[in-house]
């Protein structure tokens, strides 16, 4: 009886982290189709998107935070073309090149979803799962906004449109006023939000007990 319970574990593990999954799916989609994922301001917008894809990244590591991440950045493109809501910059965008749009849009967030399966992983031989999850939080919204603000530098830097934004300043200074308020308010929410429910998903055994 012992030995079939264990034999059973992993696969009731695996099901859960599916179900995690398919939950924070759930969720992106959710914020991303109603005014909870995005709070706009100005071109820019601070999106708590980053917040299941971080989750995400924890529970399933890197392939499942690429997954999580590439539903994000679809939802995100979609605001180009008024599917979800409406982006300033991403109509503006996609006016200009569609094709370049999607990319500036999408692969942004598959990257960070996958590199923040790596971090918790990182993080996790060296501390508990509460610091772990906070950091990998924390760097969810950080390499988010750094790579979307420089896919749209490399992208569309040479349009009118960016130089405009850029007004003759220092690249990294453009960068750092541009996302300003909405940067910092995505680091703090996101970090505070993912180290309490990755926590909670630990207490429940749905995260490994063991340091990888």
């Amino acid at each position: 009886m012992t030995a079939a319970k264990h034999a059973s574990a992993p696969g009731a593990s695996r099901t859960a982290k599916l179900v995690i999954l398919g939950l924070m799916t759930a969720i992106l989609l959710l914020m991303s189709f109603t005014p909870l994922g995005y709070l706009n301001i100005g071109p820019l917008a601070i999106t708590f998107n980053t917040i299941p894809v971080a989750i995400s990244a924890i529970v399933l590591g890197p392939a499942g935070g690429a997954f999580a991440g590439a539903v994000f950045g679809l939802t995100s493109f979609g605001q180009c073309i008024g599917i979800g809501g409406s982006s300033a910059m991403g109509v503006i965008l996609f006016g200009i090149n569609p094709f370049l749009a999607f990319v500036q849009r999408f692969v942004p967030r598959v990257l960070f979803g996958f590199l923040c399966g790596y971090i918790f992983r990182g993080m996790r031989r060296v501390t508990s799962v509460y610091v772990s999850s906070a950091v990998t939080g924390f760097f969810a919204a950080f390499l988010n906004t750094a790579f979307f603000m420089l896919a749209l530098v490399l992208l569309f830097g040479n349009t009118e449109y960016v130089r405009d934004l850029i007004g003759g300043r220092n690249i990294l200074l453009f960068i750092v006023s541009f996302v300003g308020v909405n940067a910092a308010a995505e680091m703090v929410s996101t970090t505070i939000i993912t180290a309490a429910v990755s926590t909670a998903l630990y207490k429940a055994r749905v995260l490994p007990h063991e340091t990888h």
